[in-house]
């Protein structure tokens, strides 16, 4: 596929930032770990991996804003273009040697996500997309699976750590149950990022969870819709980056999916 100079910045900063996240994926045992919150770890590879992105990208864009998960807001002096980055979404998963972690890059243009990539380096695994030309893994388009029955469905979702509140338990153990009962299976991969693009790739059938942040969210986010699925909030309005909750699937899907969480914790 011909990538857009936009997208190559993008998949390049990924890619250097991706090679330190693998070695220092196979040297987890060196890594030096600081408890950031309950369930909640940062590792120096978090740091080192954002201070990559954010160089390569200030190189390549040098006016653009950022929004990035361990540093928050830099400002720039364009004000139309922000970087929404998550440098290491699935870091849990990343310090206990599972191999589903990512790199979610994204970016806004005037409040609207025009580009995303997400990246596995140790599946090798480059996820990109801009809007209005498609979504891509590696160089093959994706489009989202084309089930129609949930019954036939395996569906992805997020669970709330121990710090969340018990309320947000109970909520999600609810949606749990319906889902549990309605659904072929349910999987919890530990990195939304992925998740997204796995729906994007038809891995998956669909996808939801609640208190995201917008890093976590807006690469995958763009991946679904140009691989022609459809994303809203739980509430069925396009609010999920500023909600923090998503729901994802091919039409039917998304409308089911919709549908049974609204029962759930009805």
């Amino acid at each position: 596929m011909a990538r857009s100079a936009l997208l190559n910045v993008m998949v390049n900063a990924a890619l250097k930032a991706g090679r330190g996240l693998a070695r220092d994926f196979g040297e987890i045992e060196n890594l030096q770990v600081s408890l950031k919150g309950p369930g909640n770890f940062v590792s120096a590879a978090d740091h080192r991996a954002e201070g990559t992105l954010v160089a390569e990208l200030k190189k390549a864009r040098p006016g653009y804003a950022f929004l990035t998960e361990e540093s928050g807001v830099i400002d720039g002096t364009d004000t139309t273009h922000r970087w929404i980055i998550d440098p290491l979404d699935g870091t849990t998963n990343f310090l206990h040697g599972i191999p589903l972690f990512s790199i979610s890059l994204a970016l806004e243009r005037d409040g609207q996500i025009v580009a995303g990539v997400v990246y596995n380096p140790v599946m090798n695994e480059l996820y990109t997309t801009e809007r209005g030309a498609g979504a891509f893994l590696n160089d093959r388009r994706l489009r989202v699976a084309g089930r129609k029955s949930l019954a036939d469905a395996v569906v992805c979702t997020g669970a709330p750590n121990v710090g969340i509140g018990t309320e947000m338990h109970v909520q999600f153990l609810a949606e749990m149950k319906a889902m549990m009962a309605k659904t072929a299976g349910v999987r919890r991969l530990g990195s939304a990022a992925i998740d997204l693009a796995w729906v994007a790739s038809g891995r998956l059938d669909g996808f939801w969870e609640r208190g995201l942040k917008p890093w976590d969210m807006a690469a995958g986010l763009l991946l679904i819709r140009e691989a022609g699925g459809r994303v809203t909030g739980i509430a069925g309005k396009d609010d999920a980056l500023e909600t923090g909750q998503i729901v994802a699937g091919n039409e039917t899907m998304h409308a089911a999916l919709l549908r049974e969480l609204a029962a759930a914790t009805a």
